[in-house]
């Protein structure tokens, strides 16, 4: 059987409760994710970086800008579960924010982000109240989740895109 490459460290986990050490792990994760993600990305030539991660997928570049966007959009849902009772977040289209012509940056301005973004965002939940944990937004599509199902997710979210640059600078010997 051919290993789905969208998914190198298999699908996405649909959590919506962790226990304490479920969390703590996902904080380490989320800590550890903006040295891994530039170490993964460390080196490699435009052209390397131009190159899609699978057949029909994004470049390795835009999958550097894709992950502090989408952490990004994390971070602000975290707080909006926070400071509002379930409130609706607006959804983004990943696909055509990966088009857009930032997507030719170098990835470090990126990277930069990321790490910033990581310090706060790990120390917000780092200090959350037991209660915080359960604190929910409503997405349109996806439905109701917990700040646990969001950690639960991100921090499979970094290490799913970590390993689509690492499987690839595996594949071709980068």
């Amino acid at each position: 059987m051919t290993p789905d490459l969208r998914f190198p460290i298999g699908p996405a986990p649909a959590i919506s409760s962790l226990t304490a050490d479920e969390r703590r792990a996902g904080l380490a994760a989320l800590r550890a994710l903006p040295g891994e993600f530039a170490a993964a990305l460390a080196g490699l030539s435009d052209a390397q970086l131009d190159a899609p991660y699978r057949e029909g997928g994004w470049t390795l570049r835009q999958v550097a800008h894709h992950v502090p966007d989408s952490h990004l959009n994390a971070y602000v849902r975290t707080k909006l579960a926070l400071t509002e009772d379930e409130p609706v977040i607006k959804p983004y289209e990943e696909a055509l924010w990966a088009g857009l012509p930032d997507r030719r940056l170098p990835p470090a301005s990126s990277l930069e982000l990321l790490r910033g973004l990581h310090v706060r965002w790990v120390a917000l939940l780092e200090n959350l109240p037991e209660s915080g944990w359960q604190r929910r937004f409503l997405h349109p599509v996806n439905g109701p989740t917990t700040l646990d199902g969001l950690l639960a997710y991100y921090a499979w979210h970094g290490q799913h895109h970590a390993a689509h640059v690492t499987r690839l600078r595996g594949q071709e010997r980068w």
